[in-house]
């Protein structure tokens, strides 16, 4: 009998289709690999920027301040008949993250809300090649959060000149900045919400960076690697060989350096004690800052109370007490 031999060109057929359906899985895979990450980051991110349970709601959530997705804040309206005063929260991370939902680890919602003082707690953008310097975007931020809660006065019943701010970290390095800082106030610009106030009535914050001045970070602690990327210079040896540079840029974004008579009270809390020139185990939020700052705003006739474990006794233990303490007065 007999029988016709298998087409090669059928062979070929079949040998081209399995390849064809093999490259499909295998892209198919690949995307599925790629994908995963990217919804576990996004699922992180959303459940990471969420306040915790229990924080009420705020009044108003997500409100625009500025045209940049991140220039949004909430508003947490106290229960008064009066105007009340405001607790104006910065949120820490480096200026290169970070969210408003970390409010309550800069200071305490509930209890601040029970004493009769309103909250606000706001995003801005993170350092940036957009502005020059870098720092410029979260600072000058922060400055139009502040102006913008004071246009909302008469809407949201807060008394503007009794505003503090709080934060961490950098958002303590720019509430020390928006307390330290000339007035950004513009009275005939176009802008309503620029002719409005910059200025606090306090601030009280934790693991500060005082300065950003990279000689008086590495002489009161020698290991500090901090700073550079607010001025687009890395590493920090960098930053500390280009000072001179951008000096100018130093007196104007340091809190050290814009320290004046007439600032504000301060209350600074870190997590261990100072010690000045010596290395420290964390040279980013060392009391060494604090230290330095307190000895400069005495120096300058300006109220500044600074809390470390075992250290000298004060007033105040934690930054929602102090700012009780100044914008109940």
């Amino acid at each position: 009998m007999y029988c016709r031999p298998f087409s090669h060109g059928l062979h070929g057929h079949f040998v081209d289709l399995y390849s064809f359906y093999l490259k499909v899985s295998i892209m198919k895979i690949f995307l599925f690999l790629l994908v995963i990450p990217l919804v576990q980051h996004a699922f992180s991110k959303n459940k990471a920027a969420a306040y915790t349970p229990d924080m009420p709601k705020p009044t108003h959530s997500e409100v625009r301040y500025e045209t940049h997705d991140r220039n949004v804040l909430d508003f947490w309206k106290a229960k008064s008949e009066k105007p009340t005063p405001v607790a104006f929260i910065i949120h820490g991370g480096g200026w290169k993250g970070g969210s408003k939902e970390r409010l309550n680890r800069f200071a305490n919602l509930n209890i601040l809300l029970e004493a009769g003082i309103s909250v606000v707690a706001i995003n801005y953008r993170y350092v940036t090649s957009d502005e020059s310097p870098p720092i410029k975007a979260p600072l000058h931020d922060a400055a139009r959060a502040l102006q913008f809660v004071r246009s909302q006065a008469k809407k949201w019943n807060i008394d503007k000149k009794r505003i503090g701010a709080a934060g961490g970290s950098a958002g303590a390095c720019s509430s020390l900045w928006l307390a330290f800082h000339d007035d950004l106030t513009d009275p005939k610009n176009k802008d309503p919400i620029l002719r409005e106030s910059s200025r606090l009535e306090c601030a009280a914050v934790t693991g500060a960076q005082t300065t950003l001045d990279p000689k008086q970070m590495k002489e009161w602690t020698p290991n500090s690697k901090y700073g550079g990327h607010a001025f687009g210079l890395h590493p920090f040896d960098t930053f500390l060989k280009k000072r001179k540079e951008i000096m100018h840029w130093i007196k104007e974004y340091s809190p050290y350096a814009n320290v004046t008579k007439d600032d504000p009270p301060i209350f600074l809390q870190y997590n261990s004690p100072p010690a000045i020139g010596k290395e420290q185990k964390d040279p980013t939020h060392t009391s060494n800052f604090g230290l330095k700052l307190q000895e400069h705003c005495i120096a300058n006739g300006v109220k500044c109370e600074l809390h470390y474990p075992n250290g000298p006794k004060t007033s105040h233990t934690d930054t929602t007490s102090f700012l009780i303490s100044q914008l109940n007065k």
